[in-house]
């Protein structure tokens, strides 16, 4: 036994658990009430012992939010790298700031020009999300020749410390002012054999490549530009679906826009002139978004919340808008500083305590009803990233956000 946790009661509790390399989890009957400081040395002991725990740096905080207190923490003060725990953070600014109507698109109509620029939103023709033709049809509608100005967005196409060469992993799309597609390719196996790419413009740029590795089936884009090439498996193997993330210019997303339309989409680089009487078009799929960044640990998602957020905020795409606004406001009771660069956990320049994500999750608990934050949180045995680990005999009772980099692996959630 590495650690054990048990609650016999129907309290909901708050838990954070970082170790470095893996999470074992069982039930025996203890934490049920205060430790005494005796408990709380055999605990340290089983840790300080255990074949696993011995050879890692690790940190543990459990909280009991009905009589606000910590039941136990160790290292609870120190610094993690907390990958996709930082999605919780994301999460908490995304409900404040966003509210229930998410901006999809912000216009301006001048003469016979329409000139349009994302507000981040990440579910524009997204093959994960509910169909939804709401700026399809507006700018199919419009008389008015299309511009697409990309000038508001103000960030980098990948976070601080990110893998460079991750660029071609479907776990590490751009960030970009209006994405579309997910911002990745999806790559199947034709009926004639043949490999097909979806949006359809990119087959004219894919190639096969007989010298690349046959160990799986393999897409692979060419760094600089969106020429992809394909192994000789990906002719013979059927029923897969590769994503690779596209290269996301501006002249590319007006193309894709073009193609889609099927009608002319130009590029104007600038359009600070357009300040006024700029109108937006919303969409609503909030909890269907939150569902897919909590419980699948969507990267993507998590990136462009944080831009819609500084979108909402300052009228520009920086996710460090919106994180210096998080940290200012909404996060200044966290108890340690709050070291957080991007908005899905990528990045290994992410640092955050234990005591400080229950801090996060105390906010959470307490701002959003229980039935909806436990509804969109992985439930363990259920769904989600934890589908397969804490299933109970009569139900979830494990509503938890799972963090994984390589030597690093956190758990922080709810157990009732």
């Amino acid at each position: 036994m590495i650690m054990s946790v048990w609650m016999k009661s129907s309290k909901c509790w708050h838990f954070f658990f970082f170790v470095s390399i893996s999470l074992a989890w069982t039930s025996t009957p203890c934490l049920a009430q205060r430790l005494s400081p005796g408990e709380q040395r055999q605990i340290d002991q089983l840790i300080e012992q255990s074949m696993v725990f011995s050879k890692m740096f690790s940190g543990f905080a459990l909280y009991d939010p009905e009589e606000g207190r910590m039941v136990y923490q160790r290292n609870a003060d120190r610094f993690f790298t907390p990958a996709s725990n930082t999605k919780i953070f994301t999460f908490y600014t995304a409900l404040k700031v966003l509210g229930d109507s998410l901006p999809a698109l912000h216009y301006a109509i001048r003469g016979d020009s329409l000139v349009f620029w994302g507000a981040g939103n990440p579910t524009f023709l997204h093959p994960d999300f509910p169909p939804d033709a709401s700026i399809l049809q507006f700018l199919r509608s419009r008389k008015e020749r299309l511009f697409f100005c990309p000038s508001n967005f103000q960030d980098d196409r990948f976070g601080p410390g990110w893998a460079w060469d991750d660029y071609r992993d479907y776990y590490q799309p751009e960030r970009s002012p209006l994405p579309i597609y997910g911002n990745v390719v999806q790559f199947s196996r034709s009926p004639g054999g043949s490999p097909n790419a979806e949006p359809a413009l990119f087959n004219t740029l894919l190639s096969h490549d007989p010298n690349l590795p046959n160990d799986e089936v393999r897409f692979v884009r060419n760094e600089s530009n969106n020429q992809f090439t394909y192994n000789n498996l990906a002719r013979s193997t059927r029923g897969y679906n590769e994503l690779v993330p596209f290269q996301c210019s501006p002249s590319w997303v007006a193309s894709l826009l073009a193609d889609t339309l099927g009608k002319a989409v130009a590029v104007l680089e600038d359009a600070k002139h357009l300040a006024k009487d700029v109108r937006t078009l919303y969409t609503r799929c909030n909890d269907t978004l939150y569902q897919k960044l909590m419980q699948e640990s969507d990267n993507f998602i998590a990136e462009q919340l944080l831009l819609m957020c500084s979108d909402k905020l300052t009228g520009s795409l920086r996710a460090e808008n919106a994180i210096a606004y998080a940290r200012n406001r909404l996060f200044r009771g966290a108890p340690d500083e709050l070291v957080w660069v991007d908005g899905s956990g990528l990045s290994r320049y992410n640092l955050f305590t234990p005591r400080s994500i229950i801090k996060a999750l105390q906010q959470l608990y307490t701002d959003v009803p229980q039935d909806r934050l436990f509804k969109l949180m992985a439930s363990g045995g259920v769904n989600g990233t934890i589908k397969g680990s804490y299933a109970g005999k009569e139900g979830p009772f494990v509503y938890a956000k799972t963090g994984t980099l390589r030597n690093v692996h956190c758990l922080s959630g709810f157990i009732c």
